[in-house]
Parts: C-alpha cells; sequence; structure tokens
C-alpha cells in the first residue's frame, strides 16, 4: 500500500529527476484526454477500449517523436561550439546534460508499451518507471544501431547483486556477463566500495570471478576484458587467473589519468577533513546510531552495531548536509580535487573522485590496450557514444552513479532483475545487428 509518507517523500526536489519528470507531464495530457476516467464511450455507454488504447498509442508515440527530434536539436547544438545559444530543450529542462548518441524514443515506447501495456491502462498514467524503462530501452537501441558498444560498466549493489550481498554463481547475471565477453564488449565493474585487497573484492564477486576462471567460452584476452574500479576511482584490480583471489592489483602510476595525477594529498587530506567534521556533526546532531569509517581516499559513517538501520531521512540529510559543507568550504571552492558524497543505503560516505573519473579510467584503460579503432577517442580512450554504464543511482542529490552521465551512455536499473532484463535486450539487440 502506497502511504502517505511515500508520497510525500517521493516529492522531495532531491528525489526527482526533471527530465523523466517533463517527459511524465507530457504524457499526462493525452492520458487525461484519451484514457482517464473511462477513455472512448460509444452510444450505448460502452467502454471501446480497443480504440481508447489505439489512441492514447498513437498520441505517446507522437509525444515521444517530438522529444526524439528535441534531442537531435539538442545534440546539434552541444557540437556546435559557435552557437551561443541554449536549445530548445534546455529552455525547457534546464538540468539536461549532454547526449552522446540519438535517442529513438518512439521505437523504444513501442517495445516497452509491448511488455507493459503502457497505452491499455485507463486509471495508472505513465509513471517514473515507465518512462524511465523506455529511456533505457533507448539507449540500449543507439549503443547497438548508430554505433558499437565497447565498453560496459556496472555498479555493484542493487545492480549486479542485492544491497549488501554478493554476486553468487547461480545469479543469471553471470552467463549474460560472460556473453558480453563473448562478444568482445570490455566489462569494467566500478563500485564504491573501497577495498585495497583483492581478497574483498573477491567475496563480493566471486561467482563471476571464478565463472571467469574456469569458463571454455573464452580466450585469454576476452578473460582480460574485465577489470574492478573500487573506491569509485581509487583501486584499479585486473582479472588474473594466477592470483589467490584471481584479482591483481594494478598500481595507481599505470592508470591515473593526467588530471588525477596532479591531485596532491594535501588537497585530498583537507577535503576528507572538512568532510570528516561535517559527518561527526551530523552523528551529533541527528543522534545517529553510527562510527566515523576513515580511509586514506574517504570518509564515511556506517551504522552501530551494524544490523542498526539509520532512517532514510537523516542518512540523505547527512549527504546534503556533507555536500553542502564541502561546496562552501576552501577546499571545495579551490576545485583542485573533485568528490562524491553519496547515501549507499545503510551508510554514508565521501569519496575522492567519483563514477566520471572510474568510467574513464575504464575507457583508458581499455582503450590503450586494444587495436585503434572509430570507438576510440583522444589518447586511444574509448568514446562516451561506445560506453554504457548501468546502476541504480541517478538522482542528482547523494547518488553516485549520477556523474558518470558525463563520460558515456546511461542505463538506470532499480534491481538486479531490471539488470538481467536490460542485458537480456542489449543481447537480442546486439545479435540482431549481427545477423
Amino acid at each position: 500500500m502506497t502511504t502517505r509518507y511515500r508520497v510525500e517523500y517521493a516529492l522531495k526536489t532531491h528525489r526527482r529527476d526533471q527530465f523523466i519528470e517533463w517527459i511524465k507531464g507530457l504524457l499526462a495530457v493525452p492520458f487525461v484526454l484519451y484514457s482517464q476516467p473511462h477513455g472512448a464511450i460509444d452510444r450505448q455507454g460502452t467502454v471501446n477500449l480497443s480504440q481508447t488504447r489505439e489512441e492514447a498509442h498513437r498520441r505517446y508515440s507522437e509525444i515521444l517523436r517530438d522529444v526524439e527530434g528535441m534531442i537531435d536539436d539538442h545534440i546539434a547544438h552541444q557540437n556546435d561550439p559557435e552557437n551561443p545559444f541554449p536549445s530548445k530543450l534546455k529552455l525547457l529542462v534546464p538540468s539536461i546534460g549532454p547526449f552522446f548518441t540519438r535517442l529513438p524514443l518512439e521505437a523504444a515506447f513501442k517495445y516497452q508499451d509491448s511488455k507493459r501495456y503502457i497505452s491499455s491502462r485507463r486509471f495508472v498514467s505513465p509513471s517514473f518507471n515507465d518512462v524511465r524503462l523506455i529511456l533505457n530501452s533507448a539507449q540500449m537501441m543507439a549503443v547497438t544501431t548508430y554505433g558499437t558498444l565497447q565498453l560496459a560498466t556496472f555498479d555493484g549493489d542493487v545492480t549486479l547483486y542485492e544491497d549488501g550481498q554478493s554476486l553468487e554463481p547461480t545469479s543469471p547475471i553471470v552467463p549474460r556477463l560472460i556473453d558480453l565477453l563473448r562478444k568482445n564488449v570490455k566489462i569494467g565493474i566500478v563500485t564504491a566500495a573501497g577495498y585495497t585487497t583483492a581478497d574483498k573484492y573477491y567475496a563480493r564477486l566471486h561467482g563471476l570471478l571464478d565463472a571467469l576462471a574456469s569458463t571454455t567460452e573464452l580466450n585469454p584476452s576476452q578473460k582480460q576484458s574485465l577489470i574492478v574500479m573500487g573506491g569509485e576511482a581509487n583501486y584499479l584490480f585486473e582479472f588474473s587467473p594466477s592470483s589467490p583471489h584471481l584479482l591483481a592489483p594494478v598500481p595507481r602510476e599505470k592508470w591515473l589519468t593526467p588530471e588525477m595525477a596532479a591531485w596532491d594529498d594535501r588537497d585530498i587530506a583537507q577535503v576528507l577533513d572538512v568532510a570528516e567534521a561535517a559527518l561527526r556533526d551530523c552523528v551529533r546532531t541527528l543522534n545517529l546510531p553510527a562510527v566515523l569509517m576513515r580511509k586514506d581516499r574517504a570518509v564515511g559513517i556506517v551504522p552501530n552495531p551494524p544490523e542498526t538501520r539509520i532512517p532514510r531521512e537523516s542518512l540523505e540529510e547527512t549527504v546534503l548536509v556533507v555536500q553542502k559543507t564541502l561546496e562552501l568550504s576552501a577546499a571545495g571552492r579551490a576545485r583542485r580535487v573533485p568528490f562524491c558524497a553519496f547515501n549507499g543505503g545503510r551508510d554514508v560516505f565521501v569519496d575522492i573522485g567519483d563514477k566520471s573519473w572510474g568510467v574513464t579510467v575504464c575507457q583508458r584503460w581499455f582503450g590503450s590496450s586494444s587495436e585503434p579503432s572509430r570507438g576510440q577517442g583522444e589518447g586511444g580512450a574509448i568514446k562516451g557514444q561506445n560506453t554504457l554504464h548501468v546502476g541504480d543511482q541517478f538522482l542528482s542529490a547523494g547518488a553516485n552513479d549520477f556523474r558518470a552521465r558525463s563520460v558515456g551512455t546511461t542505463a538506470w536499473i532499480a534491481s538486479p532483475a531490471e539488470t538481467v532484463d536490460l542485458l537480456d535486450e542489449l543481447a537480442e539487440l546486439m545479435e540482431k545487428r549481427a545477423s
């Protein structure tokens, strides 16, 4: 049952995506006109469900076709540095960011409508999740139609496995990731989990790593196409069948981008000191059952005792307080070192860097180690339009997948089951193109 609490909580500005909400608003008009409350009625007072469905489907398709055209116009504006005027889409949705590919929204809607029967509903209008999944399908179609997918990166918790759990051998995600590698798509697991040793990553990913070590479907080069980037962008491990935990740490000097190499340890310490003070203040002010945890590239609070559940509002209040405190601090205003404050579901952490840097490292790592191709950009890195990042946290505040949007295409999922569906959809599209 939907409670008043859940309804009001969903209306908070930091819990909304402006682009999705805007499309939702556009689709609400034909829903009211052609569906709710009882659609088309003939002279005998009988509801003509077929006519209602067809009319709603037609109008939804038209609207999404128009939005598709506005995205094309936005891409033309962003690719023309001498054009001083914003696109129409930018004026309507000021928070909109860059697009790396076209988005075939009309085709994606028709695909999702065949699965979710959006046009057939008369009392429930197109929802946030409907629009989110339409956008996901459009992006899957784009990366397989307008280019070639070369790199897929994945968040860990809630994306590959349930929150706090591990990727088990029985997970249906494992054979699908193996299939991506078989199709010569590189894989990077970009997680906020900031472990410095391979054994802890193995504990979370053992189902995939063991399957990768034992499979005969992949050649040695394909097996080497898996890396793990931990702590957002701070610890890199590559698959190594000879290592005890099937992962070998890569020294920082081998993978740091020139920009990351310029981050000064004193600036990093200053950011973490400010974050630590803000976290301590939140623990005291909100009386949180939590203890502080400081690492070399992160600081956060974790529940104490571990099984305690900190209220969601308290976690998000902490994220927003820490984020604003850092932004207003001398270290934050100098912007010498990027940082990411996020709600991990049970804890709050501030990491040095963010997932845009983590995905960028994956793009450069695989781009520099492969043969030059049309999908490579400056310095041999894999381009944004040939990259797909899959994650569950894309809200503008306290969500650590959000910034990956600046370096590649993205898909927003809500559970590991949705990741399975997404990978099946992607595999089907890739096979269609190959045939």
